[in-house]
């Protein structure tokens, strides 16, 4: 929730704007968070993933960060892809 909030502050102003080659003949703009802003969102949303939620973890423990959810859950649909 904290990185949604973070993202909603931001304005126009905190984007850096680059040219980019698309193909040998086109150019395109892509905006891009400016360097501090991206260090300070990298570091909320680390300190997000890094809450400690009480669902219980696939093979040990009764608690577990959300990071390690996440790579549980990924593991397990990949499992049911692969019909393990």
């Amino acid at each position: 929730m904290q990185g949604v909030m973070y993202c909603q502050r931001l304005k126009a102003k905190d984007f850096t704007v680059t040219a980019e080659s698309l193909s040998r003949k086109r150019v395109g703009e892509r905006e891009y968070l400016n360097d501090v802003l991206t260090k300070d969102l990298k570091r909320v949303l680390n300190h997000y993933f890094e809450k400690v939620i009480e669902i219980p973890r696939i093979r040990a423990g009764k608690k577990q960060t959300i990071e390690t959810l996440i790579n549980e859950e990924t593991l397990m649909i990949a499992q049911f892809l692969r019909a393990e």
